[in-house]
């Protein structure tokens, strides 16, 4: 799963900085600047995310731990759950989605210490190349 990891983060990327040049030049005259600043911070917190995917990626060559994947998969359900959530809310003004955001904020901070717990185990992986 680590390629398809690097696949998705290169898939995020692109979406992040198509939405964030959205978020600048097609939100400023139809939302408010409040709409503009959460939309923006799904943007943020995706990006950032999109570069914790790849280090998860890359991190299997040198750690060898299921914690790696599990990490890998809470980035991405925090993105569509944090992010998403919040690109909704901005633009369709969708209150329903406003429990959905700290779920995915969970998931973008278990993730995190999912990765932590794997370098603390450190299970390092010979490199054959």
């Amino acid at each position: 799963m680590r390629k398809g990891f690097l696949l998705l983060a290169a898939l995020s990327g692109f979406i992040s900085v198509a939405l964030g040049a959205f978020g600048a030049h097609g939100l400023k005259n139809v939302a408010s600047p409040e709409m503009i600043a959460i939309f923006n911070l799904g943007v943020e917190y995706q990006f950032y995310h999109t570069f914790a995917l790849i280090a998860v990626a890359f991190a299997g060559h040198w750690l060898s731990s299921r914690l790696l994947d599990w990490a890998g998969y809470l980035f991405i359900a925090g993105m569509l759950l944090f992010s998403g959530s919040l690109y909704l809310y901005a633009l369709l003004g969708t209150k329903w989605t406003g429990p959905i955001t700290p779920m995915g904020g969970v998931c973008f901070l278990v993730g995190w210490l999912l990765i932590a717990l794997a370098v603390w185990r450190n299970r390092v992986v010979e490199l054959n190349d």
